[in-house]
């Protein structure tokens, strides 16, 4: 399993694993518990595949980011989340030198460690790049998923004081059928 079917929910804890496309939104399973959610396109789904993070010359890939922590800690789990704010910093500056202090924050370091702990958790230690072009999924396909229902538009008619002879209710068809 690669970074590509892998999300971050906002308003939800932890990371989650794609597994199909509905109707109006997707269906997810969550890697802390193994729970399947719905989740509506209105949610702000992330594709960890898509997070990048500052530095002071470029946007280095998350992916990137999460092959460092495993090279440094030779594929193991690395240090809790929970460490205090001077630790984490130390520990992402070993992993990433060159980030930007003033753009990324001790909670996405928080976040990032985080995530690296729970992928490796349940066994996502490939971070390379995916090749397989057919499952790839980009964030404006959860957005606005290819089976959305089509827009229904109106027209206003004009108001006439007339009876409709479409009207199921009462009106001239169910008169006509009376006087018979």
């Amino acid at each position: 399993m690669s970074l590509e079917k892998i999300l971050s929910i906002a308003g939800k804890p932890g990371l989650y694993h794609l597994k199909a496309q509905t109707r109006g939104g997707f269906l997810a399973e969550s890697l802390i518990d193994g729970k399947k959610i719905s989740v509506s396109a209105r949610h702000n789904v992330s594709l960890l595949s898509e997070i990048a993070i500052y530095t002071l010359t470029e946007e280095v890939p998350l992916r990137k980011i999460f092959s460092a922590i495993s090279e440094k800690e030779k594929g193991n789990a690395t240090m809790s989340h929970k460490a205090s704010n001077d630790e984490l910093e130390e520990f992402f500056f070993e992993i990433l030198p060159d980030y930007d202090e003033d753009r990324v924050y001790v909670s996405d370091i928080k976040k990032i460690i985080q995530w690296y702990n729970l992928l490796h958790k349940n066994g996502i230690t490939d971070f390379s790049e995916d090749d397989t072009e057919g499952e790839s999924i980009s964030a404006s396909q959860l957005q606005k998923p290819d089976s959305a229902p089509p827009k229904i538009t109106t027209s206003v008619k004009s108001v006439s004081s007339k009876p409709s002879v479409a009207n199921k209710g009462g009106g001239a068809k169910n008169t006509a059928a009376r006087k018979k």
